[in-house]
């Protein structure tokens, strides 16, 4: 066997494991060949279909999907490195009262490791308003914790305003999802198995409207005021909201990881037109999606 095709192996084991510490069991590797990683990779499908068997057992909601738990802070400071306002994330995230980070240093939101960094960072801006760049920051929540984070950090379009845009693994909000409902109503095996449907569905499909909760209803075979209770009891929210949620969030990473023009994208997650994504974007984020860098110069809106 060639020394790509190997590497190839290497990589799809790597992704199945990605996959499995993000919650998604449904990930197989389908292997023709016969040496150890043939019998490595058989041995994570057997360790994912019986987590998954035993997750459905127990009446545990498996929230999977990369971009689901995958969490975006965006904070825009002004030219001074001033903190001038943040996503809703933030003050979720890193566990300080929105009011006591506004309108201070974000340099007192980076952690004593990543100072000379972040102090090289700054120095970068002063020198160059072009300037960007993407690199690994560790934040100092409010109860002293450390969150490491890979951050990207650049000036907005025609603004000498300053984004730093952080994403952060948050595999903590699938232990939670399950505490909270521990002893719940709805912890009937039919029922958790519905919801946890519903939750892949609604991910799947995201480039597509939300069917009403009566069709989606219909479409699960149960009923409506059982899948509405049972989904907000589980994910704190309700199954619109959620739909919104991860839309925007899945449209904000393409916009800053492809170079698909800002209109297709909108079409890709479901919107209609590009001021219903543009209105909804900008109310979700705090900025506009032409705001955000893009892979390429020049793209068109």
């Amino acid at each position: 066997m060639s020394e790509q095709f190997n590497q190839d192996r290497i990589k799809r084991i790597y992704q199945m494991l990605f996959e499995m510490a993000t919650g998604n069991m449904t990930f197989r590797i389908h292997d023709n060949s016969n040496d150890e990683l043939k019998n490595t990779a058989e041995a994570l499908n057997k360790i994912a279909e019986e987590l998954q068997k035993i997750n459905a057992e127990s009446g545990y909601i498996t929230a999977c999907y990369q971009y689901h738990n995958l969490i975006q802070l965006t904070f825009v400071l002004d030219n001074d490195f001033v903190l001038l306002s943040f996503n809703n994330e933030v003050p979720l995230t890193l566990k300080y009262n929105p009011d006591t980070i506004v309108n201070t240093d974000f340099g007192k939101l980076i952690a004593q490791q990543s100072k000379d960094i972040w102090k090289g960072i700054l120095d970068e801006l002063n020198k160059n308003s072009n300037y960007n760049t993407s690199l690994q920051l560790i934040l100092i929540t409010g109860d002293n914790h450390l969150l490491p984070s890979f951050c990207t950090v650049s000036r907005l379009l025609y603004s000498d305003e300053i984004i730093v845009s952080s994403v952060s693994t948050m595999l903590e909000e699938m232990r939670n999802i399950n505490e909270s409902v521990s002893g719940s109503k709805i912890r009937k095996h039919t029922e958790v198995t519905t919801v946890q449907n519903l939750h892949d569905y609604i991910l799947i499909h995201l480039d597509e409207p939300l069917p009403t909760l009566h069709h989606l209803a219909r479409m699960f075979a149960i009923e409506e005021h059982i899948l509405k209770n049972g989904f907000r009891t589980f994910f704190k929210t309700s199954v619109y909201s959620f739909y919104q949620e991860e839309r925007l969030k899945r449209a904000n990473l393409m916009i800053q990881q492809t170079s698909v023009s800002l209109k297709e994208i909108a079409y890709l997650n479901g919107f209609k037109g590009y001021l219903n994504f543009y209105k909804a974007f900008k109310k979700r984020f705090g900025y506009k999606p032409s705001d955000l860098s893009r892979p390429e110069e020049g793209l068109q809106s």
